[in-house]
Parts: C-alpha cells; structure tokens; sequence
C-alpha cells in the first residue's frame, strides 16, 4: 500500500472511531502512556471506604468511581460534557451513584457543607471556593490534575512553536486552594513518557483530550499530521510527556 493511502485509511480509522466517556482503551496497541506513581484509583478507593458522603467532579463515563470496591452511603458524579451524562449513568449504576449534569462553570448544585469527600480526576477546572463550600469541616478533597504543557510535544508537532504554558502550575493550585480557606496536606507531581505508534492514534487523542490542540480539525490540521506520519514512519513511535499532579486539600474542622 502506498504511503498516502496508508496515512489517508489511519487519518479515516481515527476519525471515526467514538470518544464517549473517558476511556483510553480504544488506543490499546497503537500508544501507551505511564501511570503516576501514586495510584489514583487505589487513594480514592481507600477513601471512599471510609467516606458517609462522597462528591466525584467531572466524572467522564465514570470509569475510575465505577471502580470503587466499598462506595460510600451517598454518592453522586458530575459531568459537564454531555455525551458522557448517559455513559457515567450507566456506567455507575453498579456503585448506586448519582449522575447529575452541570454546565462548564456553574455553581455546584448542592448545599453547603453536603460532602466529607469531593474528589476529581484531571478536572477541566477546579472551583475552589465551590469545593470549599460543599465539603463539611474536616472533609478531603483529592484531585489528579493535569499540568502545565502536558504532552507539549504533541502540541506543538500540530501547532508549531508555542509560548510557556502560563496555567496548570501546581503552586498556582496550591495557592487558590489556600485562598478559598483549605489546607493543602499532600501535593506530588509527575512526568509521564506518552508514546504514539500511529497517526491514528494522534487523531483519535486530538479529539477526545481538546485542550491539547484546541479546535482540532482533520481537514485543517491535515498537512501537519501528514508530517507527523511521515515521521514516525521514518524514525519510529512518536514520544511526548504527559504532566499530572495529585493535589490533596482539607476544610479545617
């Protein structure tokens, strides 16, 4: 097979393939990417064990909450995308939680002081003082957050040379924690090698996780994926980095 008809039936199988939920398993065999060192979904669980009301913010599919051996009395998810709404739904019937849909930036839609744990796994954006407010005194809220230039690399082979990233800093997020009167007790970083064997797995990637080449588009950015093929063709597997921080805070009793 010639190699544009190669790069044309990758660029297709990428495309097309589905996003929903927040899954990753359709890129088995085609990238890989290291897991942070501290275990999310083992911290959550051990959390959850012991939790009587818990809070999971921007739950995707609910794939890494359906996961939680000993759920708590009450649990509920939010989720902000809606095609994930229905996926997190079925997803967490089998742990009894609640799905509840809230808009990108809107209040959380619950009373103050409902939850003794808030937890969130790579939040869109965290809002502090609302996550303040729903927990009670002494309550956790645990996080794995993305950060800053995560997988840049990628970014760039698409975008071109781009400035320093000036958001996602983990002492950006100390500090607004602290602002909004919680104490930071645990705060690790992590840099994780991402590896790319095929454009496929590019364009599916560039479309599920968005903020890496914001406004991605097969058609526009095909030129710089056609690059990206070639090279990986010549040299081999594409490889970036992917930052991740897990922050930990509580709301003094």
């Amino acid at each position: 097979m010639a190699t544009d008809e190669r790069f044309d039936d990758l660029v297709a199988e990428g495309a097309t393939a589905p996003v929903g939920g927040w899954a990753f398993d359709w890129l088995a065999g085609r990238a890989t990417e290291e897991r942070p060192p501290w275990g999310y979904a083992r911290l959550v669980a051990a959390r959850m064990a012991v939790a009587d009301a818990a809070l999971d913010v921007d739950t995707g599919g609910g794939e890494v909450l359906a996961e939680v051996p000993s759920p708590p009395r009450l649990l509920v998810a939010t989720e902000g995308w809606p095609p994930n709404v229905p996926v997190a739904a079925r997803t967490l019937r089998r742990v009894g939680a609640t799905v509840v849909a809230v808009a990108p930036d809107a209040p959380l839609p619950f009373g103050d002081a409902s939850f003794d744990l808030v937890v969130s796994r790579h939040p869109v954006r965290t809002d502090w003082r609302e996550t303040a407010r729903v927990l009670r005194p002494g309550g956790t809220f645990l996080s794995q957050q993305i950060g800053p230039g995560t997988v840049r690399e990628l970014s760039e082979a698409i975008l071109g040379p781009l400035p320093p990233p000036a958001d996602r800093h983990p002492k950006q997020t100390v500090a607004a924690a602290t602002a909004a009167g919680l104490t930071v007790v645990d705060l690790r970083e992590a840099t994780l090698r991402t590896v790319f064997h095929d454009v496929a797995a590019v364009v599916w990637f560039l479309r599920k996780v968005v903020w890496t080449v914001p406004g991605f588009d097969v058609a526009r950015h095909r030129p710089a994926l056609a690059r990206l093929h070639r090279r990986i063709e010549a040299e081999g597997p594409f490889v970036a980095h992917a930052r991740r921080f897990l922050i930990e805070a509580t709301r003094p009793a």
